[in-house]
């Protein structure tokens, strides 16, 4: 009789290698990059539609259009960011609805309220028209993704802002906040929410969040003493306004006057 007993340890070591090697011939080869090719493709006017990806996107395109098309306010006239050198109808409003609405915010999280809204006249992208106003006039003025934020500043601070405002010469939106400009270039007679600017009073100023980084080189925003971050779309806070007042106000009340 065979004692095979002397043989397990062969046998052992065989079906392991054995195993070993199995699973290394069914492993997969790894992939190689071995070529790359490109052509041009030419931009033409030509647009062939999908009838199937159409009939597919056509009840979203439905509701999208829908909601964009319901009719929010009225406007009497038309607004414009350029209907002046240092004030427009549009930025005045615009400025405003910041206030109304940003106050509702600030003031349930914080107990405290918005004293000037300053923006940027190049954030205006486009007209209000006369007529119906709806969700899409929003996004036409307003495109971007930029969120209203609060800065509180000392009266020092909001000094130098108003120094830029007269040194860029824009009519950049603007609420909470009247000045002269004397023959020297200079600004007087300031006063905040109707009373006289006080160098050591802490102020709260609405912006947009780009601003409030420094964009536009509105640097003294970030001598700020601090930042309240609203959360709230600049979009979203005409949309909101809007339903709010039904009827667009024409805002022609001098803020900023030239001597």
């Amino acid at each position: 009789m065979v004692n095979l007993k002397k043989y397990n340890g062969v046998l052992k070591l065989f079906v392991i290698f054995l195993t070993f090697f199995l699973i290394l011939s069914c492993a997969s080869s790894p992939y190689t990059l071995t070529k790359i090719e490109g052509k041009r493709v030419p931009i033409t006017n030509t647009y062939t539609t999908n009838p199937e990806i159409d009939k597919y996107i056509a009840p979203y395109r439905e509701n999208i259009d829908k909601d964009l098309n319901s009719v929010l306010a009225f406007s009497p006239e038309t607004l414009d960011k350029s209907t002046g050198k240092w004030q427009s109808t549009l930025g005045n409003l615009m400025a405003d609805a910041c206030v109304a609405r940003g106050n509702t915010i600030l003031y349930a999280r914080e107990k405290k309220k918005i004293d000037i809204c300053i923006l940027n006249h190049g954030g205006i992208r486009a007209a209000l028209p006369k007529g119906d106003v709806t969700p899409r006039t929003a996004f036409q003025i307003m495109p971007f993704e930029n969120s209203l934020v609060v800065i509180a500043m000392n009266g020092e601070t909001v000094m130098e802002m108003i120094r830029y405002f007269i040194k860029i010469q824009k009519a950049q939106p603007l609420s909470g906040l009247t000045f002269t400009i004397d023959k020297n270039n200079q600004p007087k007679d300031i006063k905040i929410q109707g009373n006289p600017i006080e160098i050591s009073k802490v102020y709260y100023v609405a912006t947009n969040d780009y601003l409030a980084n420094g964009g536009d080189d509105m640097t003294f925003f970030q001598k700020g003493i601090q930042t309240y971050d609203l959360n709230y779309k600049l979009r979203n806070v005409l949309i909101d306004y809007f339903k709010e007042i039904k009827t667009i106000p024409v805002l022609k009340e001098t803020r900023i006057t030239v001597e």
